[in-house]
């Protein structure tokens, strides 16, 4: 689970905000259990433990099943990750353009994969020729196992204004037949065919829905992605800032008319577990991949 320093993310820190909420959480962390058995735990009643569960079902950090007439409780994520707001680098003019995630100019992808829309999947699953469609303009989140998309955006800079550095963001998974949230990935990334850097995507998630992904999308399938940020900088490329390569903002020539950014499996990577991206209309950031220019 993901969550932003905002009033949305209220109700997972209030359900956290208790001794006896953290012990449940912990007590499901080895095994399921029902009403009885954490009330017994507890050393508490039973009408106390069930409002202490149902804050932390509100937060959707457990789930409660029926097995009989028993309440079973278990938890439903395996980790909380908290994103405080991005530095500003207020020196700096700015230009942003966004691009959607089924505007790929060119691809090469091996099953499984597929696309969908906001309402439907583009085609059938796991046919990559199904990639050139037209319809795939509409595609809101894209998935494959090995090979590449790449996309191209107008570089917005003028000849006097003087590039001082580049953030290119996405939310991005592994993909995994369904989902797997530990299924480690080697995703690669490039612009104007330089390359940037690796970095090892964790896993495909479906503990939870999206935030943004479609009541018609199925439950266990891949759900949301990782919001990343690489930074071109002039002492290095960062992704959220780790280094993933010494490439310098003055190595990347800003007087191309275009910008292609590709993102790539690699056939020989250590972690074949594939890619999927997330458009505004799915997952957990209500964004496409974004290209931000910041100059002076």
């Amino acid at each position: 689970m993901e969550l932003e320093t905002n009033q949305d993310a209220l109700p997972v820190y209030e359900a956290l905000a208790s001794k006896v909420r953290l012990e449940i959480v912990q007590l499901l962390a080895k095994h399921k259990m029902n009403i009885r058995e954490l009330a017994d735990t507890l050393k508490l009643s039973s009408a106390i433990t069930t409002k202490h569960i149902q804050k932390l079902e509100k937060a959707q950090l457990i789930k409660t099943e029926r097995n009989g007439h028993q309440k079973v409780c278990s938890l439903r994520v395996e980790k909380v990750v908290i994103h405080f707001p991005k530095q500003l680098f207020s020196s700096y003019s700015t230009k942003e353009i966004s691009i959607p995630v089924g505007h790929y100019t060119d691809y090469s992808v091996v099953p499984t994969c597929g696309l969908a829309s906001s309402e439907e999947f583009i085609g059938p699953v796991d046919e990559p020729k199904y990639f050139i469609v037209p319809e795939r303009m509409d595609a809101q989140i894209v998935w494959f196992t090995k090979g590449f998309l790449e996309y191209k955006s107008p570089n917005l800079l003028n000849k006097d204004e003087e590039l001082t550095m580049m953030e290119i963001s996405f939310e991005i998974s592994s993909e995994f037949p369904f989902a797997n949230d530990n299924w480690p990935s080697d995703i690669t990334f490039f612009l104007n065919d330089i390359e940037l850097g690796t970095w090892t995507s964790p896993g495909d998630f479906a503990d939870i829905r999206g935030k943004y992904t479609p009541d018609w999308y199925p439950d266990n399938l891949n759900q949301y992605g990782l919001l990343k940020t690489i930074r071109i900088m002039n002492h290095g490329t960062y992704m959220d800032g780790d280094p993933i390569s010494d490439l310098l903002i003055s190595d990347i020539d800003p007087l191309f008319d275009t910008w292609k950014f590709k993102v790539e499996v690699k056939e020989d990577a250590k972690n074949v577990g594939g890619c999927t991206l997330f458009g505004k209309a799915f997952g957990n950031y209500d964004q496409d991949i974004k290209i931000k220019l910041f100059y002076n």
